[in-house]
């Protein structure tokens, strides 16, 4: 189903903050929506109406001091001419997503101080993040699908936008060399070489990205191949007027002359070790379940920051089976517990379902929760 969205110019008395979740898209370019309400790159009368708008979706608590957004902003003008171009500008971004959305208060500047604010690089961050906690590949694989391009690639000019362009691209590149070092650990060598070559394909200088596909290659029998990736990775350094470090021409003689052992998969009856679930009590799937990694990143996201999320859709669209791989991948201190309350009659029962999954015995006299 194509789903058509409507370009906002003019915001309604209370913006876009009327009646929902704002989000803010700043991987491969920039977007302010809410539902089917989207304001692009070109629906700023102000270009600087815009950037405040980025710098706060990036800033800290999405947050900043007005002295910092004009020396951000304005770093030539002088504080007077600063200050009413900042003005100017909160006025200007208020009239496309309205005055809720973007207020001043005790000289901080605030993106959508009451209502809830996504912004995707920072979700890409935070999945990252927990992949890192998991060492699990798929959670691995959801946060690298996050990453839909370089960050604000429009501002390539703007000096405050780069440092952040680098970070989140740093980011996505060491997710692919960790990705694949756990492919190969696990002796899954053909999906290893496959994330060091799109690593390669973003940053061709990146040296450690070359060097590992080169071992690989090497390793898998194609010495061909592994000559012809530093053959690029060469290339690569001799625009920037640089030449290959000596580990990775000590490599390419020793690929050369024979050397590079062939690199070895665990047989089927040794295969790697599962990473440990945690102590829980969930049934154990009959299926594999495949896909839906970015609704799984997103429940853990969401986890991060609520006690309560509920998972709502149609009967049959795997609503269970989602929550139910979402836990068994989720990694708390005291684990994950399942608690079936479809065949409850009365919410008084609850307490007691709960008891009795996490094993709690009732003590005479004390109910499971206070009266």
């Amino acid at each position: 189903m194509a789903v058509h969205r409507r370009p906002v110019g003019q915001a309604g008395p209370k913006g876009l903050t009327e009646t929902g979740v704002v989000r803010v898209r700043l991987l491969e370019g920039f977007e302010v929506s809410l539902g089917s309400r989207v304001v692009g790159e070109d629906g700023w009368r102000l270009r600087k109406a815009a950037g405040v708008i980025k710098l706060l979706a990036l800033a800290p608590g999405h947050r900043m001091h007005r002295e910092r957004a004009m020396d951000l902003l304005w770093p030539k003008l002088d504080r007077e001419a600063a200050a009413n171009n900042l003005h100017r500008t909160l006025y200007a971004a208020r009239r496309v997503l309205g005055s809720d959305a973007v207020r001043l208060r005790e000289g901080q500047i605030l993106l959508c101080p009451e209502d809830p604010l996504l912004v995707d690089v920072e979700t890409f961050e935070n999945t990252a993040d927990a992949a890192r906690r998991s060492r699990d590949p798929a959670a691995y694989r959801a946060a690298v699908d996050l990453y839909a391009g370089d960050l604000l690639p429009d501002d390539l000019y703007e000096g405050w936008a780069q440092e952040y362009r680098e970070e989140s691209r740093g980011t996505y590149l060491s997710l692919l060399e960790e990705l694949a070092g756990l492919y190969e650990e696990r002796g899954e060598l053909e999906p290893a070489i496959e994330s060091l070559r799109k690593a390669t394909h973003v940053d061709p200088t990146r040296e450690e990205s070359h060097l590992h596909l080169m071992r690989l290659y090497a390793g898998t029998g194609r010495p061909h191949r592994a000559l012809e990736q530093y053959e690029r990775l060469r290339q690569a350094l001799e625009d920037l007027d640089a030449e290959p470090n000596t580990q990775s021409s000590r490599l390419r003689e020793d690929i050369l002359a024979g050397r590079v052992p062939i690199l070895r998969t665990p047989s089927p009856a040794n295969p790697p070790a599962a990473e440990s679930p945690g102590r829980n009590n969930l049934p154990v799937p009959l299926t594999s379940f495949v896909g839906r990694e970015r609704e799984k990143a997103e429940i853990g996201r969401l986890l991060d920051t609520a006690r309560l999320l509920t998972l709502t859709g149609t009967g049959g669209c795997g609503k269970s089976r989602l929550a139910l791989a979402s836990a068994r991948e989720l990694a708390f201190p005291d684990g994950t517990w399942l608690v079936e309350l479809a065949a409850l009659s009365e919410a008084a029962l609850v307490p007691g379902a709960v008891a009795n999954a996490l094993g709690v015995g009732e003590q005479p006299g004390r109910p499971p929760r206070p009266s």
